[in-house]
């Protein structure tokens, strides 16, 4: 993650000129990664839906659930933060690996919320994910103290998300369901300025596996945010199954 933080600030002294060189190929691969990682959750969520014997795996079998959860989050970890240690190919296989995981833990939104809802809350997080992310890439302005207050909002909810399990508030789960919202949407712009940053690092960059790594990174950071703002966006629009 330094490395992103790095291009980050490298970027915000840069000039105009130098930012019209930015290598659109890299961008395209890390919406490319982006887009075939929500693709292979999909499918994952699928896979338990239409097989009943996953789905007695995943959600009777004691254990199996929580490890899926486990193994995702390991993933998240190794990937972020062990990224510099990985080569691109060990890189790719553990975001598909993640991607198609989570897609197996997802699946149990399928059998909370109708189908219909999920739909249209896919295509409102699909519009406001688009719509953040542009403004991201093409906005001058400075986005890291918005993002830099984004990531302390966020870990306040986390942990208002752990109290609220205990307490099971209603008002306070609404709290941080449309605090999440913005925060995600915060976070997606800024996350998106700093890709851009980073494929201004990686325009100057001869090195073919690094650029191929950090382009999955940036799909996983993007991808995140989109799984985010959709889980919370389905907790305000999504109609439940009786």
């Amino acid at each position: 993650m330094a490395d992103f933080n790095n291009s980050y600030q490298q970027y915000r002294g840069m000039t105009i000129h130098d930012t019209n060189a930015i290598t659109i190929s890299f961008i395209n691969r890390v919406y490319g990664w982006m887009c075939g990682g929500l693709l292979l959750t999909a499918l994952g969520a699928y896979a338990v839906i239409a097989s009943p014997d996953l789905q007695r795996i995943v959600f009777k079998t004691p254990g199996v659930f929580l490890l899926l959860i486990i193994l995702t989050f390991g993933l998240v970890i190794g990937l972020s933060w062990g990224i510099n240690k990985m080569n691109a190919t060990m890189a790719a296989i553990a975001f598909v690996v993640y991607s198609l995981v989570n897609g197996l833990t997802l699946s149990v939104l399928f059998y909370a919320y109708t189908k219909e809802s999920l739909s249209l809350t896919f295509l409102i997080t699909a519009g406001t994910f688009g719509a953040m992310s542009l403004y991201g890439y093409i906005t001058k302005k400075d986005l890291t103290t918005i993002g830099n207050l984004c990531m302390m909002a966020l870990i306040g909810i986390i942990i208002a998300s752990v109290v609220n399990i205990f307490l099971q508030s209603s008002a306070m789960m609404w709290m941080v369901s449309y605090l999440g919202v913005l925060i995600f949407m915060g976070l997606t712009a800024y996350d998106t300025q700093k890709i851009k940053a980073m494929s201004v690092s990686m325009d100057a960059s001869n090195d073919v596996e690094r650029i191929r790594k950090y382009a999955i990174l940036g799909a996983l950071t993007l991808y995140l945010d989109f799984i985010n703002l959709f889980i919370l966006l389905l907790r305000i629009f999504g109609g439940r199954r009786d």
